[in-house]
């Protein structure tokens, strides 16, 4: 977790990418929440004087409010004051940067989902009011439904229908990544997914491993939407490189559940490249970050490199590798995705990790089988390839995920095997 100051730096550097300008900034230590303001009402008072000095017309909390919180502080720092909290914030900049169908549906039902219980909330109130004369009523003191409470009910069932039109419409999207994937799969080609804390160069990596020209800009969120491009390994063998968007300490849940389309290319991947800035200060908090998402998404025990990039940058060009050895990655390789540099060193730890991660597999294949004799030789290693009179006996070395494809043919099974 990152400390207060270092949270507050990372949250101006939210506000700069979403085009605001930062005039000030405070925190307050308390041992609990206040329940109406959130923070404590001295402090209040002194943002409402500090935001007249200024002036200020934006303030920005570096924690997620709850309805109540953001309408009592809007309604203590005076009308024209915007009060937003660190979600509402990301979601704003993902919006600006989604330039996809697909990005833009995920968006939406982001923030859809996020405004529902602030909607719900905010009405709650003007409906007590409007429906507040019932004991005079005349009607045993239950009361008319005034048009608070009217509009309540319809601005949420047409949120409510909005946010069922885009799960729709994300799902029918969720099938043609899939249809995608499956693809992929039948051509044989291993895909490595490329992670990391936003701004820490994956897309430059992905530019500098692919010979591709994907945007790239030096600000937080800059590219949201999945790219996968292919490349050779030192050996010869053809992968798949794919980015996605970066992560961030607090990233809102809503954004998470709404980009599960894109973030289950991460969960079927063969490797991860865990790509970090190795000049940040806050690098180890960094990764934290990173793999507490990843666990959030449910990813599976993947073979994992972590990359950590910019070593042009470090004193001595080579980072301290020794300090991220109990973290568990089969690999650390030291990069510079702009300079071009370690990028053969990581395209070998890339095939040496994946060799290692292979299972061992021992098939025999019908002569009518020669697409699937074509994939074993680009998905795998073969170490052993016989012509018998049954068809084509194959000792060889697949990933995990794609032993299930030849096990119909299995000559005799292993204990690597039995244990898929």
């Amino acid at each position: 977790m990152l400390s207060v100051q270092d949270s507050l730096e990372e949250l101006k550097l939210l506000a700069d990418t979403a085009g605001m300008v930062v005039v000030g900034q405070t925190s307050q230590r308390l041992n609990r929440i206040v329940p109406g303001t959130f923070i404590g009402p001295g402090k209040v008072e002194e943002i409402k004087e500090t935001i007249t000095e200024l002036p200020a017309d934006v303030v920005i909390f570096d924690d997620e409010l709850s309805p109540r919180h953001q309408r009592e502080l809007e309604e203590a720092f005076g009308e024209n004051i915007k009060v937003l909290d660190r979600s509402a914030l990301i979601l704003d900049i993902f919006a600006q940067h989604a330039t996809t169908h697909e990005g833009r549906l995920q968006v939406e039902l982001a923030q859809y989902e996020y405004r529902l219980p602030r909607l719900t909330r905010q009405w709650t109130h003007l409906a007590r009011q409007a429906g507040g004369g019932g004991g005079r009523s005349g009607n045993g003191g239950v009361g008319l439904r005034g048009p608070g409470e009217t509009q309540l009910e319809v601005d949420r069932r047409e949120v409510g229908r909005r946010i069922s039109k885009l799960k729709d419409d994300l799902e029918n999207v969720r099938g043609h990544r899939q249809r995608q994937r499956q693809q992929r799969e039948k051509a044989g080609l291993p895909v490595i997914a490329l992670v990391g804390y936003t701004n820490a160069g994956k897309s430059t990596l992905l530019n500098t491993l692919t010979g591709s020209d994907i945007y790239v800009a030096n600000q937080l969120f800059a590219t949201l939407d999945p790219t996968t491009r292919k490349t050779v390994l030192p050996g010869g063998k053809a992968v798949l490189f794919s980015d996605t968007v970066g992560f961030i300490q607090k990233l809102p849940t809503t954004l998470i559940a709404a980009f599960q389309a894109t973030l289950e290319g991460i969960t079927e991947a063969d490797l991860l490249l865990h790509v970090v800035d190795a000049t940040h200060p806050n690098l180890m908090q960094q990764i934290e970050a990173v793999e507490d998402t990843l666990a959030e998404i449910d990813v599976p025990r993947i073979p994992k490199i972590l990359v950590l990039n910019k070593i042009d940058m470090v004193e001595g060009g080579k980072p301290d590798s020794e300090k991220f050895a109990g973290l568990g990655y089969n690999a650390i390789v030291g990069v510079s995705a702009l300079e071009k540099l370690g990028i053969q060193d990581l395209l070998q730890a890339v095939e040496d990790v994946m060799k290692t991660t292979l299972v061992p597999i021992r098939v025999l294949l019908p002569y009518s089988q020669g697409e699937l004799l074509s994939w074993i030789h680009t998905r795998g290693v073969v170490d052993r390839e016989e012509h018998t009179q049954e068809g084509v006996l194959i000792e060889a070395h697949l990933p995990a995920r794609a032993v299930q494809r030849v096990e119909q043919f299995f000559e005799s099974t292993s204990p690597d095997i039995e244990e898929i």
